[in-house]
């Protein structure tokens, strides 16, 4: 490939990101540590500003630097789908990214890409199950799946399906530290929350139709809600989770419905996340559509 423009610049820029250091990023490209770093310089020239912080043990980025790594992937992005499109007369194919929760992702879509990809052979799914949130417009996925209420964003969201919350204990827990009757007993007991920034701090529930929530704790906070379940599995404390996390536990009754009389029945809304619009790969829309059409949740 040649590096000498304005795209090869990206391309080695990008890899040096993905790759985390330049002499890494030469190995992949097939070119010097040397060579990386000229490109680099080159482009740091052109655009008169620094893009890389070195040291001995590491490379960070600065904020033009980040900037213009979002830019160049997205670009590189637009110009494969345009390739694809051409060289494959409109056949959808190429390389997909989808990230989602872990919990979910296992249980719900793990399944759904098995049968995109039989439909769809020539599109490979790169699928990242984490906790974290991804960034989209910087190139980190292409499709993302996500619970909750969403910020405003340029993203193109479409809701795919919602889930219920259901306060759960394990059986040992429960003869060890009594079950609760009423909401407010909650506050005896060590109760698991989740970490993150978006998750409510306070539970909600229901008493003759009228509203109120509590302010719960416990000395155990995770960002997961599959590792949550597995702490109320293992006798750590009381959750409050999402049904499809605990469906599998209820039924064998590992874990324990709590409180149900108080349930609210507060539904969280669960989206496909994605960069939208006219330029919007074919194999993105085709994704997201087969979500809408098999996610039952």
């Amino acid at each position: 490939m040649d590096f000498s423009g304005r795209s090869g610049e990206m391309v080695v820029f990008a890899s040096v990101a993905e790759e985390g250091s330049l002499s890494a990023a030469a190995r992949a490209l097939g070119l010097t540590p040397s060579a990386v770093s000229r490109i680099i310089a080159r482009t740091e020239r052109r655009l008169g500003t620094r893009l890389l912080l070195r040291t001995t043990r590491a490379i960070t980025f600065t904020a033009e630097g980040e900037a213009y790594l979002r830019g160049a992937r997205r670009i590189l992005a637009d110009m494969a789908e345009v390739e694809e499109a051409i060289a494959d007369q409109g056949v959808p194919k190429g390389r997909l990214r989808v990230s989602a929760a872990l919990g979910h992702g296992r249980l719900a879509i793990v399944p759904l890409v098995t049968a995109f990809s039989a439909r769809y052979p020539n599109i490979t799914v790169d699928l990242t199950l984490g906790d974290e949130v991804v960034d989209i417009l910087g190139g980190q996925a292409d499709v993302a799946v996500r619970f909750g209420h969403l910020p405003d964003s340029p993203l193109t969201a479409r809701r795919i399906g919602d889930t219920g919350q259901v306060v759960v204990a394990s059986p040992d827990y429960l003869q060890r530290h009594g079950t609760p009757q009423q909401p407010e007993e909650l506050l005896q007991h060590n109760c698991l929350r989740f970490n993150f920034r978006r998750a409510e701090p306070n539970w909600p529930f229901i008493r003759d139709d009228q509203a109120f929530s509590l302010k719960v704790c416990g000395n155990i906070e995770c960002s997961s809600g599959e590792a949550l379940a597995q702490f109320a599995r293992v006798g750590a404390g009381i959750a409050r989770i999402g049904e499809f996390s605990v469906a599998e536990d209820l039924q064998r009754g590992d874990l324990v419905p709590l409180l149900e009389a108080f349930n609210p029945g507060d539904r969280e809304p669960i989206h496909a996340v994605f960069v939208g619009g006219s330029a919007m790969p074919a194999r993105v829309r085709l994704f997201v559509d087969f979500l809408l059409e098999n996610h039952r949740m």
